[in-house]
């Protein structure tokens, strides 16, 4: 049986988790779009920034998604040179007709508001600072230590 087989005779569509889901929760403030794409059987979670890069600013940009997604295990950053748009995005593998339970969606969903927090700032130091890549990275990814 080939994938297209498989996709033809799936009823459950792992959308509707992640509706039923949204509905019921306060998610980020980020733009996220969710796709199911049954030619590969594959949930697609997509969430970008509120954030425009400048066209100075877009090789820097380049850059500092290389960098950060040097660090990442799951999930990556890209930059959509059409819109101007940093984005982050992941898949969940649903082959052979699995179906994906409310926690799998609530990571996926989780992961990528995760890294989004952890790097945006560092987007913003590029973009509206005019920090290098590197700059910007370490700014951002300081450790602190003791108690105030």
């Amino acid at each position: 049986m080939s994938l297209i087989d498989l996709s033809e005779i799936r009823t459950y569509n792992p959308l509707d988790i992640v509706e039923r889901l949204a509905t019921s929760r306060d998610w980020a403030d980020y733009h996220l779009s969710f796709t199911w794409m049954g030619d590969i059987e594959a949930l697609h979670l997509a969430c970008a920034f509120d954030l425009k890069v400048p066209s100075l600013r877009r090789n820097e940009i380049v850059e500092l998604i290389a960098k950060v997604n040097e660090q990442l295990w799951v999930g990556h950053f890209d930059f959509w040179e059409k819109d101007g748009l940093v984005m982050f995005r992941q898949a969940l593998m649903l082959t052979g007709g699995s179906s994906a339970s409310d926690d799998q969606c609530e990571a996926l969903l989780g992961t990528a508001v995760q890294a989004c927090e952890r790097y945006f700032q560092a987007f913003q130091f590029v973009v509206w600072a005019g920090k290098s890549a590197r700059d910007a990275l370490d700014a951002t990814l300081f450790e602190t230590t003791g108690r105030a």
